[in-house]
């Protein structure tokens, strides 16, 4: 079937599309040709701004000029583990001065005679060189009258400098010429603090002891005093006095702003020089987190220096908020009982040289410091009385031979080296050396082994342990000699412990002790029982933490958190960063043997014949530890240099508890304690501190105190040990 083709229908779609092309172009062309009016109004515009109002634009721009100054923020706060605020932020009423760039001198000088009349400052720090140079200021003919004329000439001629000039006029300004009155010397200080200021950046005339009444005089005369304002700062505030505050560090005040050995690095991380910063210990390790982010504003200035608009770039926040691993409640009682102890001991006859104590308490597990504390009990130089003053520092910065209390290290140290063996039993009677004086323990043991040796802590096993070590013989009588590397392999071994190397705490100024330079035999002996090297009373903690958590020497720190600052004073902020445990080395020994040495010190307090026995016999808390006693020289402030150094014993205790799941690691070092007859100050301090630890820990978890004492020491134990070293 041939079906039809509808020709009209298809005659209409192709008229359709011969529309649709002729349409096209059509609307391409409308397109192109807006877009040409577009671009032409576009370059006529620009036209008119560059050619037309070009030059005005360009003295516009000339007028004006963007400065951006930091506005200080309170630091922030230091705490204890407990929550407790160490360190806060006092608010002050504060008198500031800002000045422009055409700020003139003259009109300095006459705001600074204005503001004098409404407030009070200080003068007692003004220079005479200041005086000079106000004294200029005020008589500038006068002044120039103090050169002559021939001297005059020498300037333009190049003879003379103009610095040459003006230390002429200085020399020949008299006393009597700077002779000024307090209200003058008022204006003098005012304006000295105006013109250390740098351009546009506030500058504190006044913020400590300004009074309200002094502000309210201010405001009302604000307008006479270009470039004055009133406003809040802050400074330091020490919840606990002095207690630890040597350890906390100092910040700048306003005035003395950055560091003239540190302006470069702190200027390159976005300091102003008038910026308060930490200028020492925690304060200055921290300051990164305490400084806070200051607030930054940016002014617009015309030609003449004048700002015409400001905008606040960036927001001011306080510093960070840390949490230190202290205890403050333990720390004061700590430093409670030095003072007693101090005080008691110091008036004793042969107590001559006595001035000083240290306990520092830590966690043997974590690192953690709990208590820094060291005290100094001297005669004020002014006063003549006696005074006792904060010596936390001594910690870390002072360094003691500590005598039998590292005897732990060494039996650890001859088990590595194969110079004895655990259990290995040795022959305790004096030892006659040839050329030298009889070296023996404070009594004739017989045959010990190592742990007996420990607990009655005798001297010639360690001896014989040290000269087996160095290859040496001993035979009555002859001399002795020994191999010249045994001293740096005693001392390789006990670095792992933490002796004579720094402990890594997070405070500036660590010191690492005194190694001896001479080496022999005897010396060598000597090393063995802590009568050669120094150690600090920070590295005795480390090391004796060492051998009560089985091996591991761990970092000692004081930081716990970092939190966000909160503006919630009954709660902490967010916590940023937590300290984590660090392990500094594992000993390379055997659990076993650890275990033996562990064994010993809890022998010396809990075993009749233990040297620490009759302090702590009775003591429900488990301690270990060991006694140190160390024959010295006093190298005190009483020792005039030149002459013979003093006779001393220094009296050291290492101790953690309980003996066998260590929370609490103790290491009290009292140096030149007494010249001939002993007392254990160091082992009341270790008991009333370990009586003090538990009481607050019992009241802490809620525990009745009366039915579970932390401590139950004997009757007997505050009398005198009978026990020697």
């Amino acid at each position: 079937m041939i079906t039809e083709c509808n020709y009209e229908g298809m005659e209409t779609v192709k008229v359709r599309k011969k529309k649709k092309k002729k349409q096209l172009p059509f609307r391409m062309n409308i397109l192109i040709f807006i877009v040409f009016l577009l671009f032409s109004a576009l370059l006529l515009r620009l036209g008119i701004v560059q050619i037309v109002y070009g030059d005005d634009y360009k003295r516009e721009i000339a007028k004006t000029e963007e400065v951006t100054v930091q506005n200080s923020v309170p630091r922030g706060k230091i705490y204890d583990r407990n929550g407790q605020v160490i360190v806060d932020n006092q608010p002050l009423y504060a008198i500031t001065y800002t000045r422009t760039q055409t700020t003139s001198t003259e009109e300095m000088l006459e705001t600074a005679e204005k503001l004098a009349k409404l407030i009070d400052v200080k003068t007692d720090k003004l220079r005479e060189r200041d005086k000079k140079d106000f004294w200029i200021l005020l008589n500038p003919s006068k002044a120039k009258n103090k050169i002559t004329e021939a001297e005059y000439a020498k300037l333009n001629e190049g003879k003379l400098t103009d610095d040459e000039i003006y230390k002429l006029q200085l020399d020949r300004i008299t006393e009597k010429e700077i002779d000024f009155s307090e209200d003058e010397l008022e204006v003098l200080a005012i304006y000295s603090t105006f013109i250390s200021g740098y351009y546009l950046s506030p500058q504190i005339v006044k913020n400590n002891e300004t009074t309200y009444e002094e502000v309210a005089r201010v405001n009302e005369q604000i307008e006479n005093l270009p470039g004055v304002d009133t406003t809040t700062d802050w400074e330091r505030k020490y919840a606990y006095g002095s207690t630890l505050k040597s350890v906390l560090g100092k910040v700048s005040s306003s005035n003395e702003g950055l560091p003239s050995d540190k302006a470069k690095y702190y200027l390159a991380r976005g300091y102003s020089r008038n910026d308060r910063v930490g200028t020492s210990y925690l304060e200055q390790q921290y300051e990164e987190v305490l400084r806070g982010q200051q607030e930054k504003i940016r002014n617009v200035t015309d030609k003449a220096g004048n700002i015409v608009s400001n905008e606040i770039i960036t927001e001011g926040q306080r510093g960070k908020d840390i949490v230190l691993t202290i205890d403050m409640d333990l720390q004061i009682a700590t430093e409670e009982i030095i003072e007693k102890q101090l005080k008691a001991k110091t008036g004793k006859a042969d107590t001559r040289y006595l001035d000083r104590a240290y306990a520092v308490i830590s966690n043997p597990k974590t690192g953690e410091i709990l208590t820094m504390a060291g005290k100094k009990y001297a005669r004020d130089e002014e006063t003549g009385k006696m005074k006792m003053t904060d010596h936390a520092l001594g910690t870390f910065t002072s360094s003691y031979a500590m005598g039998s209390s590292v005897k732990g290290a060494t039996i650890l140290t001859g088990y590595q080296t194969g110079a004895i063996s655990p259990g290995q039993v040795i022959l305790d009677s004096p030892m006659k050396i040839k050329g030298t004086p009889v070296k023996k323990s404070w009594k004739t043991f017989g045959n010990i082994n190592d742990i007996d040796a420990l607990r009655v802590s005798s001297n010639v096993y360690m001896f014989k342990t040290a000269i087996a070590l160095g290859g040496g013989h001993y035979s009555e009588g002859k001399s002795l000699s020994v191999r010249d590397s045994a001293f740096s392999t005693m001392r390789s071994y006990y670095n792992q412990f933490g002796l004579g190397v720094r402990t890594g705490i997070d405070l500036p100024g660590e010191v690492s002790g005194y190694k001896g330079i001479t080496q022999n035999a005897g010396l060598l002996m000597d090393f063995a029982i802590g009568q050669y090297d120094t150690y600090t009373p920070m590295q005795l903690n480390q090391y004796v933490s060492t051998i009560a958590n089985g091996g591991n020497r761990v970092k000692l720190h004081l930081l716990k958190e970092i939190r966000e600052p909160s503006d919630d004073e009954a709660s902490l902020g967010k916590v940023i960063k937590e300290v984590q445990t660090e392990v500094l080395n594992t000993l390379p020994m055997k659990e076993s043997w650890i275990n033996r040495v562990q064994e010993g010190f809890r022998q010396v307090t809990q075993v009749p014949g233990g040297t620490a026995y009759s302090y702590f016999a009775n003591a429900k808390y488990d301690p270990a530890g060991k006694t140190g006693t160390a024959q010295a020289f006093y190298d005190g402030p009483d020792w005039e240099k030149g002459t013979i150094q003093p006779d001393t014993y220094n009296i050291t205790f290492v101790s953690y508890a309980p003996a066998d799941n260590p929370e609490i690691a103790i290491s009290v070092v009292v140096p030149w304690a007494y010249q001939r007859t002993g007392h254990k100050m160091n082992l009341e301090i270790a008991k009333e501190v370990y009586e003090k630890y538990f009481e607050l820990k019992a009241e802490r978890s809620g525990t009745n105190k009366d039915s579970d004492k932390a401590a139950d020491i004997d009757s007997d134990s505050n009398a005198a040990d009978t026990d020697e070293e």
